[in-house]
């Protein structure tokens, strides 16, 4: 076999090698990179978790302001007829 082609067949060899390293490392990389997308993930499903039990907390306090800010106008409506006096 001749010089040069010894050489030829060493560089495809390593080529080959690096190419089979390379792969190697990318889906090592990539494996890491979706358990890190998994912890994302969780980490911002329970961020909307709280903020939906938050929203729902305010809807229903502002409900029920405004079941009170009812409630407190017909008590001043009742003063005002009975007692004559004005509530601001």
């Amino acid at each position: 076999m001749p010089k040069n082609q010894s050489k030829t067949i060493d560089l495809k060899d390593i080529k080959n090698l690096l190419s089979d390293q390379t792969l190697t490392i990318l889906s090592a990389v990539d494996e890491r990179l979706e358990k890190s997308e998994d912890r994302i993930n969780q980490k911002i499903e329970k961020l909307i978790n709280t903020l939906d039990k938050f929203l729902k907390r305010v809807s229903n306090l502002e409900e029920e302001f405004e079941l009170m800010k009812h409630d407190l106008n017909k008590v001043k409506m009742v003063i005002r007829k009975k007692l004559g006096i004005e509530l601001i």
